[in-house]
C-alpha cells in the first residue's frame, strides 16, 4: 500500500507520517494486516510535479493540508476548499479511485460562533469529497475534528493547551478569561489510531445533531472515539502541578487513557533544555547516601540507597508502611526480624541477579553491604510518601 499524506509537515500530518513509517519500516508490530510500502509526503514546499505522481500511484490519501490562522481571511477558502479541488482534480485526472480521508472541523457545523469564514471553508471542503464520492466512487472519509493536542502542536496558534504547555513550560504568563469555560480535546496519539484503523478497513461513523457527535453504522461522517471535555480551569491547575514536580517529587495521579496521562506527556514535549535534566537533593553522611526520586499521589515513592563498603542501614521497623528493596549493584545481606519474636530471616543478594525483597510490616530490618571495597547501590520503593509528622519508623537492631 502506497500512501499519501497532505500537510505532512503540519502538527497532525508529522505525526501521522511517523506512525505510517514504523509500520512501513516493521519498528511497529502491532498492525500485521498493514502492509506499507511508501509514504508520500506533500506539503507546501511540495511541486504540482509530486502532486501528479503521488496521485498516481497512491493506494489512499489523508488530506490534512489547510491553514487555521491565515493573515487574510480570504486565504481559509483557498487552502481548506480550493486545495481539495487540486488534490481532487489530480485523482479524477489520473483516474485514481483510492480512499480520500479529510480531516475536517466541528466547526464545519456553522452552529452559533463557529459560523465563520474558517467553518465555511471547511464546510466546502467537505462538500467537494461528497461529489467525488457520488461522481467518481472514491470512498471519502470525513471527519470532523475537535480542539487537538499532542507534541509537535506550535503554541500560540490555534491550539489552547499547546500555547498554556509552551508558556508554563518557559515561565511565560498565560491569560484565562473564564476558568469554568469546558472544551472537548482529542490527544494527537488517537486520533492517529483511528487513521490507522482506516486502513485497517474499520473506523467510527456517525451524523451531527449540532456539534453532537451520533454514532451511527450508516452515519454520513466519521469520528474519533476517544476525546475529553476538560475545564480551562482544570488544564491550568495540572500544567501548574506538573511544572512544581521537580520541586515536589510529586507526580500526579495519570491513569491509563487519562486525559491527565496525555496532557502531561504533552507539556514534557515543550520543556526547554535546561528544565529536562532535573538536579536531586541527597542526604549524605559518612555511611553514604539517600536521595528521594519520585513520590506518586496513590502509589508512595521511589528512592536510591547508596552503602560504603561494610556498612549496615536501617535497623528499624514500620507499623504499616512496607518496602522494596531492589539491589543493582553490589552485595547485600538484607535482615529482617519480627519484633516480637527472635527469628531472623536473612536474604544474600547482588546486582548481578536482581531481586526485589518485602520489608514487611512488624519487622525491623537492615541492609548490610558485604563489600569491603564497593559500593552497594539500592532502590527502594515505599508504599507511601515519608511524612515527617508521621513517619511511622521506629529504631530497633535487628540482631538483639
Amino acid at each position: 500500500m502506497k500512501i499519501l499524506v497532505t500537510g505532512a509537515k503540519g502538527f497532525v500530518g508529522k505525526n501521522l507520517v511517523c506512525a505510517l513509517n514504523n509500520i512501513k519500516n516493521n519498528f511497529d508490530r502491532t498492525h500485521p494486516s498493514l502492509s506499507i510500502k511508501e509514504v508520500f509526503e506533500y506539503d507546501i514546499t511540495s511541486s504540482k510535479e509530486d502532486l501528479e505522481r503521488f496521485t498516481k500511484e497512491c493506494d489512499f490519501v489523508f488530506n490534512f493540508a489547510g491553514v487555521n490562522r491565515p493573515k487574510d481571511n480570504k486565504e481559509f477558502m483557498e487552502a481548506n476548499h480550493d486545495f481539495v479541488n487540486t488534490l481532487l482534480d489530480s485523482l479524477k485526472k489520473n483516474n485514481n479511485k483510492c480512499p480520500v480521508m479529510l480531516s475536517s472541523s466541528l466547526q464545519a457545523t456553522l452552529v452559533g460562533r463557529y459560523d465563520n469564514d474558517y467553518g465555511r471553508s471547511k464546510k466546502a471542503g467537505e462538500d467537494e469529497f461528497f461529489k467525488i464520492e457520488k461522481e467518481a466512487g472514491n470512498k471519502v472519509y470525513v471527519y470532523r475534528f475537535p480542539n487537538l493536542f499532542g507534541k509537535w502542536c506550535r503554541p500560540n496558534y490555534n491550539s489552547v493547551i499547546a500555547t498554556f504547555c509552551y508558556n508554563i513550560a518557559h515561565d511565560l504568563p498565560i491569560q484565562v478569561n473564564d476558568s469554568s469555560t469546558e472544551i472537548e480535546f482529542l490527544y494527537i496519539d488517537d486520533l492517529v489510531n483511528e487513521m490507522i484503523s482506516l486502513l485497517e478497513g474499520k473506523g467510527n461513523r456517525c451524523d451531527y445533531k449540532g456539534l453532537d457527535v451520533i454514532p451511527s453504522e450508516e452515519g454520513k461522517f466519521y469520528y474519533a472515539p476517544i476525546t475529553h471535555k476538560v475545564t480551562l480551569g482544570r488544564i491550568v491547575e495540572l500544567l501548574n502541578k506538573f511544572k512544581d514536580q521537580p520541586n515536589t517529587l510529586i507526580v500526579p495521579d495519570i491513569p491509563d487513557g487519562s486525559f491527565e496521562k496525555k496532557l502531561y506527556s504533552t507539556y514534557l514535549s515543550y520543556l526547554p533544555k535546561e528544565k529536562i535534566c532535573i538536579p536531586l537533593k541527597g542526604n549524605f553522611d559518612e555511611r553514604g547516601s539517600f536521595t528521594e526520586l519520585l513520590k506518586f499521589d496513590s502509589a508512595g515513592q521511589i528512592s536510591v540507597n547508596i552503602s560504603k563498603p561494610g556498612i549496615t542501614k536501617g535497623n528499624h521497623w514500620h507499623n504499616s508502611k512496607w518496602e522494596f528493596f531492589i539491589v543493582v549493584k553490589g552485595h547485600a545481606l538484607i535482615q529482617e526480624r519480627r519484633i516480637d519474636s527472635d527469628e531472623i530471616i536473612e536474604f544474600e543478594v547482588s546486582g548481578d541477579n536482581l531481586q526485589a525483597v518485602h520489608m514487611l510490616p512488624g519487622y525491623t530490618h537492615n541492609i548490610i553491604n558485604l563489600s569491603e571495597t564497593e559500593e552497594l547501590i539500592t532502590i527502594m520503593w515505599a508504599n507511601e510518601k515519608f511524612d515527617k509528622n508521621h513517619p511511622d519508623t521506629f529504631l530497633e537492631k535487628v540482631k538483639k
